[in-house]
């Protein structure tokens, strides 16, 4: 089982960066091709998109995950099968009802009705095209998780971002722009859920076998296991839909009160602020098992030092990465979006949400944690309080102060998300607040970011200004004396699977033991 655990992890986590890169090629060849009135049509249908989509499976992959592991934990072959079948049958349902409901009512409600913007009607109708395909991938999804096929979640992932970068890349540039690049959406979802298809019917009988001939499964009892698995899905779509609200209700809401362009903006800054994430996430991710497994055995001293841990390598990553990226937003914008000069424009918005990012950091570790000791319901509540705040606060800002409305309030939204986490966090497991290592951190930033305001803001000296900071980060770390003896082992412990650059590690590691411990 462990093994099978650490496998799973490692090739989701593998797969999660380079798909998340992969996203972000495809937002930036968008933002580039299509300009920012047009990719605004395209960053709002797809804030659509991903809240659609989660409604359409119902939360139910994780459902089936669930039960396919329990069933097969036991050997009930037959009942694995039929979760997935069961499954399949309400989650293509909810498809089909949602997008027939996208394609008739509600894109022409959301389009003229609400954001008064007709443009944008059509490829708003696109998505209830996706959405058959999105769930029968979900569902299929959810059975690869359940038996630890990972690889094969891995393998869809790979044809649907593959096939959407090239399809809607090469129709954009046809000449069919916003509709090309949304057909080019489709035809990866589809062709996603065709090989999700071939994989369960020619690779799974291997983990789970084709049912005995005198299985037989009455409709009662599909009705008892349908509601089995909605009443397991429900907390998970509801903390789902909140995380999907906190990501996109602003480009929602501001797609009423400001023009395409502005939106276009937003959406080009918005992925780069949600870099510093690939760090928390991964933090997040790993911190969850092992909280869950110190809370089962009463190790409390091993739960609080994850706790403390898991805090503190997070924030010494995270906060001088979201404090660079406020500082430097203007030239990061322009060499990313060189082609459009115009995108400088989304500045503002990436300087207010690389902010919000570390307290959205911060948040993520905080649930794990509370997911990790049995208390999935916390979140939740958080999450959709966080929702509504992000929707009035946003309502209330971005008239007055545009996409820089909209970014305040996903910022303060994430603040006032973080603070009730981490309060129950440290209530929960009875742990210390790491502040020493955190005031340190936050001292050693501070000096960098007054470093960084020094330097000029322009393409020419981005990289020269980053390295600087960088440097100026580290001897401040140093100053404070932030590193204990524990952090310069582990971190020598690290450096040997560094292959070339073990021994500049080492020489490095060894120069700030003899700053740091001199005196001592």
């Amino acid at each position: 089982m462990a093994n099978k655990l650490v496998r799973g992890s490692l090739i989701i986590f593998i797969g999660n960066i380079i798909f998340r890169i992969g996203g972000y090629l495809y937002r930036f060849l968008m933002a580039t091709l299509l300009g920012p009135a047009n990719n605004g049509i395209l960053g709002t249908t797809m804030s659509v998109q991903g809240i659609f989509q989660t409604l359409a499976s119902g939360g139910l992959p994780p459902a089936i995950s669930k039960y396919i592991a329990e069933y097969e934990a036991v050997e009930d072959h037959n009942m694995a099968r039929q979760t997935i079948y069961t499954a399949l049958k309400i989650m293509v349902f909810l498809g089909l009802v949602l997008g027939f409901l996208m394609i008739f009512v509600i894109a022409p409600l959301l389009a003229n009705n609400f954001m008064g913007k007709p443009e944008v009607q059509v490829p708003l109708q696109i998505i209830g095209l996706i959405t058959p395909f999105s769930v029968v991938l979900g569902a299929f999804r959810g059975a690869f998780q359940g038996v630890y096929k990972m690889e094969y979640i891995v393998y869809t992932r790979a044809i649907e971002q593959l096939a959407m970068i090239l399809f809607a890349t090469a129709f954009v540039l046809i000449g069919f722009s916003v509709i090309g690049a949304l057909w080019g959406t489709v035809i990866g979802y589809a062709l996603a859920a065709l090989s999700s298809v071939v994989i369960f019917k020619f690779y799974m009988p291997k983990y789970i076998p084709k049912p005995t001939g005198d299985f037989k499964f009455p409709f009662r009892e599909e009705l008892k296991l349908a509601g089995m698995l909605v009443k397991f899905s429900i907390p998970v779509i509801i903390t789902a839909i909140a995380e999907m609200l906190i990501y996109n209700i602003c480009t929602l809401i501001m797609g009423r009160f400001l023009s395409l362009e502005s939106i276009g903006f937003f959406t080009a800054a918005d992925p780069i602020a949600r870099l510093p994430l690939m760090i928390s996430i991964s933090v997040a991710t790993t911190i969850l098992p092992a909280s869950s497994e110190a809370f089962k055995l009463k190790d409390i001293s091993a739960l609080q030092k994850y706790v403390g841990e898991s805090y503190k390598l997070s924030l010494l990553f995270v906060v001088p990465m979201c404090i660079g990226l406020a500082l430097f937003s203007v030239p990061i914008l322009r060499l990313l979006y060189f082609q459009i000069p115009a995108y400088a424009a989304g500045a503002p918005a990436l300087a207010i949400l690389s902010v919000g990012m570390t307290f959205y950091s911060i948040f993520a570790i905080s649930t794990s944690i509370i997911q990790g000791i049995g208390n999935p319901r916390i979140p939740m509540y958080i999450l959709i309080f966080g929702s509504i705040v992000t929707a009035v606060l946003c309502w209330i800002f971005a008239p007055i102060l545009g996409i820089a409305g909209g970014a305040a309030a996903t910022t303060i939204a994430c603040f006032l998300m973080m603070i009730p986490c981490i309060y129950f966090v440290f209530k929960l497991t009875k742990t210390k607040p790491p502040t020493k290592s955190v005031v340190k951190i936050l001292s050693a930033t501070a000096i960098m970011g007054i470093v960084g305001l020094l330097i000029p803001k322009n393409t020419i000296l981005l990289f020269p200004g980053i390295i600087i900071c960088m440097i100026v980060y580290f001897f401040a770390l140093i100053l404070v004396r932030f590193f204990t003896k524990e952090d310069i082992e582990t971190l020598r412990g690290y450096s040997s699977k560094l292959g070339p650059l073990s021994k500049f590690v080492n020489k490095l590691l060894s120069f700030v033991e003899k700053i740091e411990f001199r005196n001592k």
